[in-house]
C-alpha cells in the first residue's frame, strides 16, 4: 500500500516538473502544486477507499444456546481386577475356560492335583470323629466317677485324673476341628474359581505345569461391565468436578461422553465414580473416574480414548462463525461495520465447536461483522455489501461438535 502511495507521490513531481518546464512557473507556485496534490492523495490514503467501497459479505451476531465439552486424555480401567495365584502347591491337572473370553463368577478355572489335599481333608475328618469318641468315653467316665465320690466309694485322685482327661479330649476335639478346617482349606484352594464375573486372559500356564504356592502367576481376571474411564484434571477444575458428584444422575445425562481411539463416539454416556483422595503436588492435577456401561464389550482396559466434559460455562453465548476472526500479536480481532465504516474490535475467545467459535467478551448479539473480505478491508475502510446477510441458523444447520 505505502509503496503504491510513493509511486503516486514520484508521478506528482514528476507531472509538476513538466508544467513547470511548460508554462515556466517560479518555485514557489511549484511547492504550492505539489502541497494541494500530496494533501489530496493523503485525505485519500485516510479514508482508505482509493477504490472505492470495499465489497464484503457481512455477519449478524446473534447469541444461542451452545453446549461445549472440554476434552482430557482418558484411560479404560476394569474396576475391578485379580490376579489369579494358586493357594496350594501342585500340578495343574485341568483348566477349564476359554483363554480371552468371560467367565461369571464361581466358575471352575484351574484344578491343582487334588489327591494329596483330599486325603488330608479325609484324615482330618476320621481325627475329629476319633477326638469325638475319645471325648464322649472321658465325659462317661467322668460323670461315672462324681456319683461314686458322692458315695465315697473312690479316692480323690481317680476323679481329679478323670475330670483332666475330660478337658485334654475336649482341647483334642478343637485341635482336630482346625486341623480339619486347614485340610479342608487346602483342598477347596486346589481348585481355583472366579471370584467375579469379568474377562480373563491368556493363561500362563498350562496342564502339567507346577505351581507354586503364593508365587506363580496364573491368570488375570478384569470387570468388564460397567468399564471405568480415568482421566488427569487441572486443581483449577476441581470445584466443578465436586458440584457434579453432587448433581442426581439420570440415563439421559449427558456431562461425560466418550471419543474411541478411532474418532467415533461412544454411544453410551457415562457418570462420575470417584474423585481421588489428594492432589498431586508436583503437578497441581488430581486423577477422575468415570465410569460407562459397556454391554458390547467394546472397551477394554488399557484402551486410550478421550472423555468429554460439559463446559460448565455451557447455555447462552455470542456464537461467530471462526473464519471472521483476526489474529494479530497473539490478541483476536474482528471487523464491526457502524454505518458502512469498518472498526477492529477486540474479543475474547472460547472454545471452538466445528465452524463455530464462541466469543466471550467483546460483541453483543445484533451486531454486525466482516464475514468474508476481511483481507480487504482495514480500519476505517468504507464497506458494500456484496452478498446476503449470513447468520447463525445457516452456519449451525452444518452441524457442529
Amino acid at each position: 500500500m505505502y509503496n503504491r502511495h510513493w509511486a503516486r507521490y514520484l508521478s506528482i513531481i514528476n507531472l509538476s516538473v513538466q508544467i513547470m518546464n511548460i508554462i515556466k512557473l517560479n518555485t514557489s507556485n511549484l511547492v504550492l502544486i505539489l502541497v494541494l496534490l500530496m494533501t489530496s492523495c493523503r485525505n485519500q490514503s485516510k479514508s482508505g477507499n482509493l477504490g472505492g467501497p470495499v465489497p464484503i459479505i457481512p455477519y449478524t451476531v446473534q447469541s444461542e444456546n451452545v453446549v461445549y465439552y472440554d476434552t482430557y486424555p482418558g484411560t479404560a480401567v476394569a474396576p475391578d481386577e485379580v490376579q489369579l495365584r494358586s493357594e496350594v502347591s501342585g500340578f495343574v491337572t485341568g483348566i477349564y475356560f476359554k483363554e480371552g473370553s468371560r467367565v461369571t463368577k464361581g466358575m471352575k478355572l484351574y484344578e491343582i492335583d487334588r489327591r494329596k489335599y483330599q486325603a488330608a481333608f479325609e484324615e482330618a475328618k476320621a481325627s475329629v470323629d476319633i477326638a469325638n469318641a475319645n471325648l464322649l468315653k472321658a465325659q462317661r467316665d467322668a460323670d461315672r466317677y462324681k456319683n461314686l465320690d458322692k458315695q465315697n466309694a473312690i479316692a480323690q485322685q481317680t476323679l481329679d485324673d478323670a475330670l483332666t482327661s475330660l478337658e485334654n479330649a475336649r482341647l483334642q476335639v478343637k485341635s482336630a476341628k482346625a486341623s480339619l478346617l486347614n485340610a479342608e482349606t487346602d483342598f477347596n484352594y486346589s481348585l481355583i474359581i472366579a471370584p467375579f464375573t469379568g474377562s480373563i486372559g491368556f493363561s500362563l500356564v498350562k496342564p502339567g505345569a507346577f505351581v507354586t504356592a503364593g508365587q506363580t502367576l496364573l491368570n488375570t481376571i478384569s470387570s468388564d461391565n460397567p468399564i471405568a474411564i480415568d482421566f488427569i484434571l487441572d486443581e483449577k477444575s476441581l470445584p466443578y468436578m465436586l458440584t457434579l458428584q453432587t448433581v442426581k444422575k439420570t440415563l439421559q445425562d449427558s456431562t461425560f461422553r466418550l471419543s474411541l481411539p478411532d474418532n467415533s463416539e461412544y454411544k453410551y454416556n457415562g457418570e462420575l465414580s470417584i474423585i481421588d483422595r489428594a492432589i498431586d503436588p508436583q503437578t497441581g492435577t488430581i486423577k477422575i473416574r468415570t465410569v460407562f456401561p459397556n454391554p458390547e464389550m467394546s472397551l477394554r482396559p488399557g484402551m486410550n480414548c478421550r472423555i468429554k466434559v460439559l463446559n460448565k460455562d455451557s447455555g447462552m453465548e455470542v456464537n461467530i462463525p471462526a473464519k471472521a476472526i483476526v489474529e494479530q500479536m497473539g490478541e483476536y480481532f474482528v471487523y464491526l461495520i457502524e454505518n458502512n465504516v469498518v472498526k477492529q474490535k477486540r474479543v475474547s475467545l472460547g472454545p471452538n465447536h466445528g465452524e463455530m467459535v464462541v466469543v466471550k467478551s467483546g460483541l453483543s448479539p445484533g451486531e454486525t461483522i466482516v464475514l468474508e473480505g476481511i483481507q480487504k478491508v482495514r480500519e476505517g475502510s468504507t464497506v458494500v455489501v456484496s452478498g446476503a446477510v449470513k447468520n447463525e441458523k445457516a452456519y449451525q444447520s452444518k452441524g457442529t461438535d
